[in-house]
């Protein structure tokens, strides 16, 4: 198993700058969520890790060595547009990728045959692929991307088209590659499910990394934190109006006092002057979500 590093990559179409300057590094082994919102450059960055576009600056190596052929051989990708042969049956699909994997028969279709039970696909495995939901084809393509026993699986969108539970079988799924020493790398819009997966992230936006790291090391660069108290008392806001830095934020209909305070606040000595003013029965201090950090990497509001 490799490491994979992206060491100043760009890449531009014509006049237009896909990528600018990207540079992160997935150790073997590990999975790597790759955020950033439409137009970011992920995707592009997703094509130059797999060999399929060339950088025009910089270098991407797995386990030292520039991407090649042979290298590319031994990752999967699943893209975001589907890409599936509508008149082929599911089990000849993906048997057919896997011998562009190198998989020989007979154990292509052995194969094939245990991806298909373990994705529940096996009510279709005999019918054309046009004829499947979505959420079918995903799963069809997923099997394509992964059992050939990739060292590197690029998931752009996985999720896309799945429902809940189909979400969940593929979360799992993703859990036992892990669990198997493969590297991954995730890109998503559904947050939390990367916050569940990924050992690290990095966030794109202009074509450039906004912020990197393990969700700890993330946090730990946030500037301030939102403390929660109940219940609503004028004695238990009169003390967090006076703590230093605190701001107040909307309270809606909740029955919650809730106040943005800056993250090296002493929340304990704030929880001890609380306790003195009032009964207090829930307090809380809220690390912000990987939702929250991308918005602020990203420029947007959260």
């Amino acid at each position: 198993m490799g490491t994979l590093i992206l060491s100043n990559v760009a890449r531009s179409f014509g006049d237009v700058v896909a990528v600018r300057d990207v540079s992160f590094t997935v150790p073997a082994g590990t999975t790597f969520g790759l955020l950033g919102p439409n137009g970011a450059g992920k995707t592009t960055t997703m094509r130059m890790i797999l060999g399929i576009l060339v950088p025009d600056g910089g270098t991407v190596t797995w386990d030292g060595a520039p991407v090649d052929y042979e290298i590319r051989r031994r990752f999967g990708y699943l893209p975001e547009e589907r890409g599936l042969y509508g008149k082929l049956r599911v089990r000849e699909q993906i048997a057919y990728f896997g011998r562009l994997h190198g998989i020989i028969p007979p154990d292509d279709a052995k194969r094939a045959a245990a991806w298909i039970e373990r994705l529940g696909l096996g009510a279709y495995a005999d019918r054309p692929c046009a004829e499947l939901s979505k959420g079918n084809q995903q799963k069809v393509q997923i099997a394509c991307a992964a059992l050939h026993g990739p060292e590197l699986l690029v998931l752009d969108e996985p999720f896309s088209g799945l429902d809940p539970v189909n979400a969940e079988t593929l979360l799992e799924l993703l859990r036992g590659l892990q669990r198997g020493g493969a590297t991954l790398i995730l890109s998503s819009h559904q947050m939390w499910q990367l916050e569940d997966l990924c050992e690290s992230f990095g966030v794109i936006a202009g074509g450039t990394v906004r912020a990197g790291g393990t969700l700890p090391e993330l946090r730990a660069s946030w500037p301030t934190r939102i403390v929660e108290v109940e219940p609503v008392s004028d004695a238990l806001r009169d003390v967090l109006d006076a703590t230093p830095g605190a701001k107040r934020l909307p309270q809606g209909d909740r029955p919650t006092l809730a106040y943005e305070v800056p993250s090296d606040a002493d929340t304990a000595g704030l929880l001890r002057r609380l306790v003195a003013a009032g009964d207090v029965t829930r307090f809380e201090r809220v690390e912000p979500s990987l939702r929250d950090i991308y918005l602020r990497a990203i420029g947007a509001a959260a």
